[in-house]
């Protein structure tokens, strides 16, 4: 596939001011940067983002980690110490020009620096403003660690997961952290587009535990409406708490298979020469109501099977079902291929690293972009310079004649 030329993609002019550290601000940024958006990453001196020394394999690349380039390529970064009257002065002349400013900061520190969203919005009221917390900005919550397993666990998402005798189960990666990230770059890309109509800017704010929440939006709903009777875990071979037999995975005899939703049990049960269904075969209350005995009948069959067997059985039978893949098998496959998603990040004087494109298209191409994460305050000056946020600066740097 072609990749769409960065001056060309939908955000190309934009100017983003990037306070956010860790995982889910950077993720919002790095979205907005592959659809074209400049993202000027403003860092503390000497240590910068914290995620630039946080680890989640032994793997050092040439004095780099992978999950800060994963994060944060296609970035600039401009070193500041918000704590100085200067440095302050600077970031705000700077913000006089941006589109966008994102921060995940817990409440109030970001206030605390005079960068919140109305000192923000006095300085440049067409900016877009977007905010991540832990638990949003008011409650007993407020002020607590905006980690993501913690804000799995408070999310009902730990206790949902897994089978019925299955302690909480965690999902592998850090899902609120992402999807905070993607559901906060959706809101701004949609002030965007307003202020394009009202030319006004927008405060858009999320947090994990709000993300979260949507993310079981359909079961809540479903509770919501069902005298708040809590869902019961499957048995066996548990993947949704609200589906009937024979929605999970399986073992086979050398793999594993996932089933999902099927037009027939009666169908199902013959192709896999299931005995002992029969009484249900019209009852499609069954599929709940029995579901654990359903379930454990298809296991004890599947097991005796290689997951190619039974996958040329079912798929020719138009039978919902799946191969459980690893990431070798993944990467490896022709499907994977054909959707081109890998990308070198290129790094001066050091090799390259292996990585991902981001998942959208447009009008074809990918957006992909082989610029590696900054080096910290790499673009410190050449910013002040093209900026020129030198210029006046001693008649701005000091606030009440003081230090910020």
């Amino acid at each position: 596939m072609r990749t769409l030329p960065p001056d060309q993609r939908p955000l190309a002019g934009l100017l983003v001011i990037d306070f956010s550290q860790f995982l889910s601000g950077p993720l919002c940024g790095l979205k907005l940067a592959d659809l074209g958006a400049r993202v000027i990453k403003i860092e503390r001196p000497g240590t910068g983002d914290l995620c630039r020394s946080l680890y989640i394999s032994d793997v050092d690349i040439d004095g780099d980690n992978s999950l800060f380039h994963a994060i944060n390529r296609n970035k600039q970064s401009l070193v500041a110490d918000l704590r100085d009257a200067d440095d302050l002065a600077r970031i705000k002349r700077l913000i006089e020009r941006a589109d966008v400013v994102i921060q995940n900061f817990r409440p109030g520190v970001i206030e605390r620096r005079g960068l919140g969203y109305d000192a923000v919005s006095a300085i440049n009221p067409r900016i877009v403003y977007g905010s991540i917390s832990g638990y949003g900005e008011e409650g007993p919550w407020k002020d607590l660690p905006g980690q993501d397993l913690l804000a799995q666990a408070r999310s009902g998402l730990l206790w949902l997961t897994g089978s019925r005798n299955d302690p909480p189960m965690p999902m592998g990666l850090a899902v609120a952290d992402m999807l905070a990230g993607n559901v906060l770059a959706q809101g701004i890309l949609a002030a965007l587009v307003g202020r394009g109509v009202t030319g006004r800017g927008r405060h858009v704010q999320t947090s994990l535990l709000e993300v979260l929440i949507d993310f079981q939006f359909e079961v809540l709903t479903t509770y919501l409406n069902d005298g708040n009777r809590p869902p019961k875990r499957a048995e066996h071979n548990g993947a949704h708490a609200y589906l009937g037999a024979p929605y999970g995975v399986y073992e086979t005899a050398d793999s594993y298979l996932a089933l999902a939703m099927t037009p027939s049990l009666e169908t199902l049960a013959g192709l896999l020469g299931v005995q002992g269904l029969e009484q249900f075969y019209t009852d499609n209350g069954a599929l709940m109501r029995e579901r654990d005995l359903i379930k454990a009948k298809f296991a004890r069959r599947l097991r005796t099977e290689t997951t190619a067997h039974w996958l040329s059985l079912l798929q020719p039978a138009d039978i919902w079902c799946a191969e459980v893949l690893d990431w070798p098998a993944l990467l490896n496959s022709q499907a994977f291929a054909a959707l081109d998603f890998g990308q070198q990040i290129m790094r001066p004087g050091k090799a390259p690293i292996e990585s991902l494109r981001g998942p959208l298209r447009i009008d074809g191409q990918t957006l992909k972009s082989p610029l590696a994460a900054p080096e910290l305050g790499a673009h410190t000056q050449s910013i002040i310079d093209e900026f020129g946020l030198e210029q006046d600066l001693g008649s701005q740097g000091m606030v009440s004649g003081q230090k910020a």
